[in-house]
């Protein structure tokens, strides 16, 4: 935030000045705050809040257009949802880069704002400005673009210039419109993760009264555009075709539900793959490479494209794909694509997963660090009885309960997965229970770790609820248990 209000060199005299002052001594915020403004001879009234206040803000954004007096006005509200021990808030400080964008699909140059009975002009030494980042200080505020010839759509939040919740009056059509045109890449992204997390939503809902699922087209087409791109860094169109996660979406949901959030994202993925079978497959054929291993941005950036290509595909579980992504994980030259490849294939139960997962694991054995994310990789896994596979795994030669990180790898890798963590039979919420229990008495504090997965158990519905909360009980009545867990467990429990 503060580099967005200075501009990078601003920042640069901040941190010289900071340190100028302060090499050597304990220092506080404040400290830093300080050297910040003063190098920039600026006063930043309430940020210091974003220390000493907690909870996310929400941002309200509506927006209106004068053709008459060629005016653009964005009114924003800000809220800070109480939290234990603030009840009340006071209106934080919030820049809020903003750029706004006409039909064309180019950015508007910006000439003057006004707001709070001033008029700011924009100038750069005659350069056009075509980002400008509001200070919003108030609980509510209104900025007014002048000389703004046609109704623009807004590109608000540009490269994420506050970590706030940004609640928009944009349309559907106009988050397309910014998925297909806006300069800001973040803003080109965050539109599809907006588009994509409101299609999941429909979707959930959809599946939840056991309506047939379809996909809009809409959203297929915005995917297909970004794929077919020869502007866009490959490693931006790789994230932008990436769906939101199953954790992003529950924790939206006012009580989450696994099983429909898993069954519409796998049916996204598999309905995009199906119908954007050829631009995956191109994507997949052009980016791959047999030049000797470099580690700079053009060759990240092409392996990332690859790689999200071939999952997508892998989960169409067709033969001709499976060979595809068997034949990468063979002719990977280095460990992104052979464990990317491998990833692709584990996504589906059968001989062919558990021989590639046996193959890996013989030519990798050795090496301790690998030998973790072959367990993370099996652990976080959607497939379905994955409860009984990671008990096996308990069992498996290179598993050490006594060895913190292999620990985190396969029982915590296991928490994180939404389907099988959260089965709805309550296996793995009894898995969980019994392995804390066995950690409890070799490293309490791994195993105080392990047990707050189960410390958001009342997001979920009340069977899981009642599964979750008996094993809760059950690790508290037990004998000898360490003050660790025991502090840990109390309090999921009176959450």
């Amino acid at each position: 935030m503060y580099k967005t209000m200075f501009g990078a060199s601003g920042f640069r005299k901040g941190m010289d000045l900071y340190f100028q002052r302060h090499d050597g001594q304990a220092v506080t915020c404040e400290d830093f705050y300080a050297a910040m403004c003063d190098a920039n001879n600026a006063h930043l009234p309430n940020f210091l809040q974003w220390y000493s206040q907690a909870g996310t803000p929400t941002v309200k954004v509506t927006s209106s257009y004068d053709e008459g007096s060629q005016a653009f006005s964005l009114k924003l509200s800000q809220e800070v949802p109480p939290t234990p021990g603030q009840p009340m808030k006071e209106p934080m400080f919030i820049p809020v880069a903003v750029g706004l964008v006409d039909s064309t699909g180019k950015d508007m140059p910006l000439t003057s704002i006004y707001s709070d009975g001033r008029v700011q002009t924009l100038s750069n030494d005659g350069h056009p400005i075509f980002t400008t980042v509001l200070q919003f200080k108030k609980n509510e505020e209104e900025f007014i673009f002048n000389n703004v010839p046609e109704r623009p759509v807004p590109s608000l939040l540009r490269g994420y210039s506050a970590p706030i919740r940004l609640d928009s009056d944009l349309t559907e059509s106009d988050l397309y419109f910014l998925l297909a045109n806006d300069s800001d890449e973040f803003n080109r992204w965050e539109a599809g993760q907006i588009l994509a997390r409101k299609l999941m939503f429909s979707l959930v809902a959809d599946f939840q009264q056991q309506k047939t699922l379809a996909l809009n087209t809409k959203f297929v087409d915005g995917l297909r555009a970004i794929l077919r791109s020869t502007s866009l860094d490959k490693e931006f169109i790789a994230k932008a075709i990436t769906l939101p996660g199953q954790g992003e979406i529950m924790d939206m949901m006012s009580i989450a539900d696994p099983d429909a959030v898993h069954a519409v994202r796998t049916f996204i993925k598999k309905e995009l793959a199906f119908q954007l079978k050829d631009d995956l497959l191109a994507a997949v054929t052009s980016n791959r490479s047999s030049e000797a291993y470099a580690f700079n941005h053009d060759s990240v950036a092409r392996r990332a494209l690859k790689n999200t290509c071939l999952a997508y595909l892998a989960s169409l579980n067709e033969p001709d794909v499976t060979e595809l992504a068997l034949n990468e994980y063979k002719c990977a030259t280095n460990m992104t694509e052979q464990f990317a490849a491998l990833a692709a294939l584990s996504q589906n139960p059968g001989q062919v997963r558990e021989d590639a997962l046996l193959d890996f694991y013989n030519k990798w054995q050795q090496d301790y660090l690998v030998v973790s994310k072959w367990f993370a990789l099996q652990a976080t896994s959607d497939i379905p009885g994955n409860v009984a596979n990671v008990q096996k795994l308990l069992a498996h030669p290179a598993f050490d309960m006594r060895n913190p990180n292999k620990v985190y790898s396969l029982i915590g890798g296991f928490c994180g997965s939404p389907v099988s963590f959260h089965a709805k039979d309550g296996s793995g919420y009894k898995f969980l229970g019994e392995v804390v229990l066995q950690l409890d008495k070799i490293n309490p504090q791994v195993a105080s770790r392990m047990v707050s997965a189960f410390s958001r158990w009342r997001r979920y519905d009340e069977t899981r609820q009642a599964l979750a909360k008996a094993q809760l009980e059950m690790i508290i009545s037990a004998n000898g248990l360490s003050e660790n867990v025991y502090e840990i467990a109390l309090k999921s429990l009176a959450a």
